[in-house]
């Protein structure tokens, strides 16, 4: 079902300033950086080898990433993977007894339809499914 690491989410207060790090210091490509009004946040995406890497500005005090930053700080705040059909993969594993934050896909960055799983039946980690439109 999954079929490799999509990317790598990480929470950040400021994305200019993130966005210097990854690319100027670490030196990764950016690929491009995108308002995701549902989600309430604005992402930019490195190109990380096969995966990539996803820093998330909240966009709104509501935002879920926002929540996360007031509670945790910045850092590591999911792992996606990519599916075939993220509906489909939502309703296997839900029907498995994982906890669902999505019961239905929803738009994610870059064309993508995203579904999220909920940490407290994933071993504390966040997990995002996607797969392309």
């Amino acid at each position: 079902m999954i079929e490799r690491i999509s990317h790598i989410g990480i929470a950040v207060h400021d994305l200019e300033r993130g966005i210097g790090l990854y690319r100027d210091v670490f030196g990764m490509q950016l690929l491009g950086i995108e308002d995701v009004a549902e989600q309430g946040v604005r992402v930019a995406m490195f190109r990380a080898g096969e995966s990539r890497i996803e820093l998330l500005e909240p966009t709104s005090a509501e935002s879920p990433v926002a929540k996360f930053l007031a509670s945790r700080g910045p850092g590591l705040h999911h792992i996606c993977y990519e599916v075939d059909d993220v509906d489909r993969a939502l309703k296997r594993i839900g029907e498995s007894g994982v906890r669902l934050i999505d019961h239905e896909s929803r738009r994610g960055a870059g064309d993508t339809k995203v579904g999220f799983l909920h940490p407290n039946s994933t071993g504390g980690v966040l997990i995002e499914l996607n797969s392309h439109v």
